[in-house]
């Protein structure tokens, strides 16, 4: 019985997508990571873009959301070193963050980002995420 178990939650995390979520804000990573699981997501967390970029060259997840103003890289700056990659460019970016700035919203979409959301997140927003999803 504990064999049939373990296929069946190894079949289940095979069928969810795996989601890089990158925020330097603990409680913004939580609440992500908390709407992602409730879609059933499997999710990773990184505090930062260096982090993000790390986990990218040893994991292939299915999509990447990230804040936009983060100290050090900025999530802009992580979007171009993702679709700079051979191995990372066909991974969905969507960027988030809390000021509505069009000239930024702009700048991220023509360097490739999926989606640009503004924060705080809701359940609705992570719904329109899943079309975004990389199989």
């Amino acid at each position: 019985m504990a064999v049939s178990s373990s296929s069946n939650s190894s079949m289940e995390n095979a069928e969810q997508p795996h989601v890089l979520a990158v925020d330097d804000s603990v409680i913004d990573r939580k609440l992500i990571e908390a709407l992602l699981k409730k879609s059933s997501c499997k999710v990773t967390t990184a505090e930062n873009g260096a982090r993000a970029l790390e986990f990218l060259q040893v994991s292939k997840v299915n999509l990447v959301i990230t804040d936009y103003c983060m100290p050090g890289m900025t999530g802009y700056d992580l979007l171009k070193k993702i679709k700079e990659s051979s191995v990372m460019k066909e991974v969905p970016v969507v960027i988030m963050s809390s000021e509505n700035v069009p000239s930024r919203i702009n700048k991220c979409l023509e360097e490739g980002a999926q989606m640009f959301m503004l924060k705080p997140l809701k359940q609705s927003d992570i719904k329109r995420l899943r079309c975004h999803l990389m199989n």
